[in-house]
């Protein structure tokens, strides 16, 4: 038996996650949804960012893109994440990475996807931000 094209990809039929969510308009949703839910409820998270969150949903955006399949933004203006070099100067604890995974999880079942897509960005990105833990 042959199998679809595609049909082996844990978040769905496209070549890329970034075009299996929707491409742009979603990662910017997420971004920007991702934020409102800190700015609302997670004082934890909201104490490690500037009073002005607009530079923060920016990079949160841009490195979505890349991250998803989509442009390579974060890349081209910033160059490589390094995520835990650029999370460094932050107390990430257990309960910090957890609380970002809940309020990145938040996000995304906030915003309409195909399921298996936001199943597998919500997995993803929890596991990346417990590789930020430094303390």
């Amino acid at each position: 038996m042959i199998s679809e094209p595609g049909s082996g990809k844990p978040w769905g039929t496209a070549e890329t996650p970034y075009e299996e969510i929707g491409g742009d308009e979603t990662v910017r949703a997420i971004s920007e949804v991702f934020y409102d839910i800190i700015e609302r409820e997670s004082p934890v998270l909201r104490a490690m960012l500037p009073q002005d969150t607009v530079g923060s949903r920016r990079k949160l955006y841009q490195f979505l893109s890349g991250w998803t399949g989509g442009p390579p933004l974060y890349w081209e203006e910033h160059g490589h994440p390094r995520l835990r070099m650029r999370h460094a100067p932050f107390p990430i604890d257990g309960a910090a990475a957890e609380e970002w995974g809940r309020v990145m999880r938040n996000a995304i079942d906030s915003i309409e996807m195909p399921e298996r897509a936001a199943g597998f960005l919500k997995q993803q990105l929890s596991k990346a931000a417990l590789t930020l833990i430094n303390r």
